[in-house]
């Protein structure tokens, strides 16, 4: 449905992360400081995964997945985000905003289920290690990012579909520093509970089904650790986990605590400053998270730089 037909609105204006002066100059810097680390560190995962073959395993395929979303994601988000700082009026389009919105919700789905894609991996590497080159083919692997790619592609184009339907009377000043379902639905003058109920199943798939894969997952890799009689190998194990379950946290946490609330409990203002978790904070940590915390990688580093430096 275009613009033109389902309302009066062909632009909206962001209102943005804060609306005092002051603090706009030092939250531009502080951003874009944490939108740089994010290029750097993903870019830098990316092409180190692709350069070192001892890397070239199911676990670092899905990591060099993750890179790329996060990466896409803050892209996504950030630089909109920048302008609203420097700008006195942050105007997006209508056809800018929806498609800064399906952008959004393709790779926050894509990320949701790559991370359970991961954790399949390592329950097949901990619990079935001597089956693991069958179980985790290139076919397999190819299969299970199909899939994270097409239920990215399904809870975008699920969530555009719900907004279209949306009618946009006269007032067209979005409540956020980016294109969201929640200040949409508070938006629209047509806005009904089926909306917002369309919203909570959406993202209660979103989250519920990684979640439950991710939880099973761990159940099976918990029980054959603590079957393991040496504590060296317990340990071994539990590392090569330690990273992902802190992704996984910071991940799921900060979108289940935005989304899965009645807007009556979180309030907008607080759910903006909850999804900077998420939109800025995750894709920026992942890349650090994974280097500091994993052997391979931090060997594949220092294998480059004594190129670089050679």
């Amino acid at each position: 449905m275009a613009a033109d037909n389902a309302s009066s609105v062909t632009e909206f204006i962001l209102s943005g992360l804060t609306d005092q002066p002051g603090l706009r100059l030092p939250l531009f810097f502080l951003f874009l400081g944490f939108y740089m680390v994010t290029v750097v560190g993903n870019l830098g995962m990316i092409t180190l995964i692709g350069l070192n073959s001892h890397l070239h395993i199911p676990m670092y395929f899905f990591l060099f997945n993750l890179s790329f979303i996060d990466l896409s994601f803050s892209t996504t988000v950030t630089p909109k985000m920048l302008t609203s700082f420097v700008s006195k009026k942050n105007i997006i389009s209508y056809a800018g905003c929806m498609t800064q919105l399906f952008f959004f919700c393709f790779f926050v789905f894509s990320e949701s289920f790559i991370l359970s894609a991961m954790a399949y991996d390592r329950y097949v590497a901990i619990c079935k290690p001597l089956l693991y080159t069958v179980t985790m083919s290139p076919q397999v692997c190819l299969s299970l990012l199909l899939g994270v790619y097409g239920m990215g592609i399904w809870g975008a184009v699920t969530h555009i579909g719900n907004i279209m339907f949306l009618t946009f009377c006269a007032d067209n000043l979005v409540n956020h520093y980016m294109c969201d379902i929640i200040p949409f639905l508070e938006l629209a003058c047509n806005s009904s509970y089926i909306n917002l109920l369309v919203v909570f199943f959406v993202v209660a798939v979103g989250i519920g089904l990684p979640i439950t894969t991710i939880f099973i997952s761990y159940g099976f890799i918990l029980s054959t650790i603590f079957h393991i009689s040496s504590i060296e190998g317990r340990s071994k194990a539990f590392s090569t986990c330690s990273s992902h379950i802190i992704a996984v946290s910071l991940f799921f946490g900060s979108g289940a605590f935005m989304y899965l609330k009645p807007p009556s409990v979180l309030p907008l203002d607080q759910g903006k400053v909850s999804s900077l978790f998420y939109t800025i904070v995750v894709p920026m940590l992942n890349p650090l998270i994974y280097s500091l915390r994993n052997k391979d990688v931090k060997l594949a580093l220092k294998k480059s730089l004594d190129r670089i430096t050679f």
